[in-house]
């Protein structure tokens, strides 16, 4: 890895902590599985929701595609939202998961733009980066053009001032305590203007 990358902490994180390929959902599985998990039998299950059994068994083993209505009551029922009745815990996932960073504890990456501490390492399967930087740049000039990658990013000033400088909009002052969420793809950089380096916390999703 270049030191002089800015982009390669972004390509590390992708490598190290990005999403298994997901396969098609199978909807009755799904909700068998969530039946079961609650150790509920098919008439309890249907109860909860709203159902006749032998609709509820007709889902389960994929002899039926349920009406919307249908997949709102299962939601309901199972006291989940519609988008995750339709979305398989990914393999392997450990839930109540956590990891604690103390200060100044985090891992750290170099650039000659900017200092990084990338937060949360240890957690495979992140959905977010998150990371604290210390901005060194003074100028545009200090950049090997833009930064650009998938996803989208959230910028919150921590201390002193910045200037976020995007592709398609205007150059924007930002202070302590301002924020900015934007699309990843989108060229963007930020330069201190601070007489001392600017800190600033960034998450830059995964997905």
């Amino acid at each position: 890895m270049s030191s002089k990358d800015p982009k390669s902490l972004i390509k590390i994180a992708r490598e190290n902590g990005g999403h298994d390929h997901v396969e098609p959902l199978d909807l009755g599985e799904r909700v068998r599985e969530l039946r079961k998990a609650r150790k509920w039998t098919l008439e309890q299950a249907a109860s909860q929701a709203g159902l006749a059994r032998s609709t509820l068994s007709k889902i389960e083993n994929g002899q039926m595609s349920p009406t919307y209505d249908a997949v709102k009551k299962l939601a309901v029922g199972l006291e989940i939202s519609v988008p995750q009745l339709f979305t398989a815990p990914m393999k392997d996932q450990v839930n109540g998961r956590m990891a604690l960073v103390k200060s100044g504890e985090g891992t750290r990456q170099v650039t000659t733009t900017y200092e990084h501490e990338l937060l949360a390492e240890g957690l495979r399967k992140k959905a977010m980066l998150p990371y604290r930087a210390r901005v060194r740049a003074r100028s545009m000039e200090e950049f090997d053009g833009w930064v650009r990658h998938d996803g989208e990013e959230f910028l919150y000033v921590l201390t002193g001032v910045v200037t976020l400088y995007t592709e398609f909009y205007e150059p924007v002052e930002m202070r302590r305590g301002d924020s900015a969420y934007y699309d990843g793809s989108m060229g963007h950089n930020v330069v201190s203007v601070s007489a001392d380096d600017a800190t600033i916390l960034w998450v830059t999703s995964l997905a």
